[in-house]
């Protein structure tokens, strides 16, 4: 039987990837969708971490414009907001038989645990999947780079990076029907055309980790394990495309 390709993966989802097309908050539907789709992956073996956005419910640097809200508040509000999806995934996660363990950036006792490196990377040995909240737990800073440090503390062999469609296209494909999908990229393709995957700090820290990304659809049933497994669509970004 063959092996799967990646043995420790940190999946980044937006706030989006929880709610249904179009909408805002949390569908039920799409959250048990997201959890069966990870739950393929933990049947193969392979240790999986997530970080979800949280644009679902406040995008902080959204909800201080207009307001008497200051950015510094409207961040951390964001991080409250991944905090609250964090919560949605683990217990759906759990109502399928998948052991989890939340740690949050910032200190909340009563909810999770606090983020601590190594008892995050027990908790990948022993198979249970591990979410990351509240970002790295300072404003101005996007999930996208939360995703990509805590990908670099637990030494994850891959970021699959959870988008609308299956890749990185040369053109919107939703609205160009010329478009084709880009299988491999470089981490300096993405930087020099401002390629709208991630934020800038975000590959720059995966480029200096070494650590791959995976563009991927996670709505396509059964497309995480596929790439996984070194098949599936998606686009891998890395030193050498």
């Amino acid at each position: 039987m063959a092996k799967p390709k990646y043995q420790r993966v940190l999946l980044k989802i937006s706030g989006e990837g929880l709610c249904a097309p179009g909408k805002s908050g949390i569908d039920g539907d799409q959250l048990l969708r997201l959890a069966e789709e990870i739950k393929l992956v933990v049947e193969l073996g392979v240790q999986v971490c997530a970080v979800v956005g949280g644009g679902n419910i406040v995008r902080g640097s959204d909800i201080a414009k207009g307001s008497q809200i200051e950015e510094t508040t409207g961040h951390y509000m964001g991080m409250l907001a991944t905090v609250i999806n964090a919560l949605a995934v683990q217990d759906t996660l759990e109502s399928i038989g998948v052991a989890t363990r939340m740690q949050s950036a910032l200190a909340i006792e009563s909810v999770c645990e606090r983020f601590i490196r190594r008892r995050a990377i027990r908790h990948l040995e022993k198979g249970r999947v591990v979410i990351f909240a509240a970002g790295t737990g300072n404003p101005f800073v996007t999930t996208d780079t939360g995703a990509a440090l805590r990908a670099t503390e637990v030494r994850a062999d891959v970021l699959l990076k959870a988008t609308k469609v299956d890749g990185v296209y040369t053109a919107d494909p939703e609205t160009n029907p010329d478009a084709t999908r880009i299988e491999r990229l470089t981490y300096n393709d993405i930087l020099d055309k401002r390629l709208a995957v991630m934020d800038v700090s975000a590959i720059d820290l995966c480029q200096r980790a070494g650590i791959p990304i995976l563009v991927l659809n996670l709505r396509q049933p059964g497309n995480m394990r596929d790439v996984i497994m070194g098949s599936g669509a998606g686009t891998i970004i890395s030193a050498d495309g």
